[in-house]
């Protein structure tokens, strides 16, 4: 093929394929923030304690419950495969509450119970907006975001990925937004594995640069001495100031910086793949529905996400 008829093959190729447009960071940050709360309402609202109280689970804390709903796309794993996947959570936590949750109830009524629990948290905070049109827009551009994610080595996003769609607008807008904020976790931990933070490392570090207090992080149940000790291994690699409250050197910062950059990139494909256009058109239904759960009362005011800090 001479020079000249392989770039015009070429140049067909790309209008076949046409590359998607690079979005910039913040906007992939802005559209997380926003579909965020739409994901995590289910770990709170009442209706969903009564899901699970249904199964058999103990509802005198929320964490028998939030391990069941999130890890049940893995299917009956056990605490190894949940606490790697999920990253953050001391080992004893989550050895606590899985495999434990199996014993009670499958993964699959678990599955079921929580498509119950979201219909009826959305039903209960939009009321009449479940069947709106703009919900409905909403929620096929999330699902074209969400099903063009990129979900080779992303555990949570590739199992909840694999489920079957439902029916109904406003289930697929959770459950889209469940693919895209698992999506971007997984990234998120492995842009915490090529900075060499360690999952108590990664609290101690983010809770260093003030993304909220300690006190959120140690929710966590990493133990004192466990805390301790990676506080003094980000003190050696002089990421924390020796003395004092865990507090960021400016290298601590810039790590924790590039990690944050590192995660938008790595959330970002979803994204291109729908389209600047589409993309601002999503954020702007996205608005009223992120109003009522952020003004829902049941989201904690400060989490270890360190949304709007970091």
């Amino acid at each position: 093929m001479s020079d000249q008829n392989h770039q015009n093959h070429q140049n067909h190729q790309n209008h076949q394929n046409p590359v998607p447009d690079a979005i910039e960071p913040r906007r992939v940050r802005h559209l997380w923030q926003l579909l965020e709360p739409l994901h995590a309402v289910l770990y709170f609202a009442p209706e969903s304690f009564e899901e699970a109280a249904a199964l058999g689970l103990d509802t005198g804390e929320r964490w028998p419950s939030y391990f069941a709903w999130r890890a049940a796309p893995l299917g009956a794993a056990g605490a190894d495969q949940v606490g790697s996947a999920f990253y953050s959570f001391s080992p004893e936590m989550v050895g606590r509450y899985v495999p434990a949750a199996w014993d009670v109830t499958s993964p699959e009524a678990v599955l079921a119970a929580r498509e119950r629990a979201v219909d009826r948290v959305y039903r209960a905070l939009l009321g009449d907006r479940v069947d709106s049109p703009e919900l409905a827009q909403a929620a096929t551009l999330a699902r074209r975001a969400a099903e063009a994610a990129d979900v080779q080595g992303r555990p949570l996003a590739a199992a909840n990925a694999a489920l079957a769609w439902p029916d109904a607008p406003h289930l697929v807008l959770w459950h889209a937004a469940t693919i895209l904020r698992e999506h971007r976790g997984d990234g998120h931990i492995a842009a915490l594995r090529a900075a060499g933070l360690d999952p108590v490392e990664a609290l101690v570090s983010f809770a260093a640069i003030g993304a909220a207090p300690e006190e959120t992080f140690r929710s966590r149940q990493w133990s004192v001495p466990d805390w301790a000790a990676a506080r003094e291994r980000l003190v050696r690699r002089g990421l924390l100031e020796p003395d004092g409250p865990a507090t960021a050197t400016a290298a601590g910062r810039a790590l924790r910086a590039e990690v944050e950059g590192r995660t938008d990139e790595l959330a970002a494909g979803p994204y291109e793949a729908l389209g600047s256009e589409d993309l601002e058109r999503l954020a702007g239904l996205l608005g009223d529905f992120w109003v009522a759960a952020i003004g829902s009362g049941l989201l904690p005011m400060t989490t270890t996400l360190g949304i709007g800090k970091a």
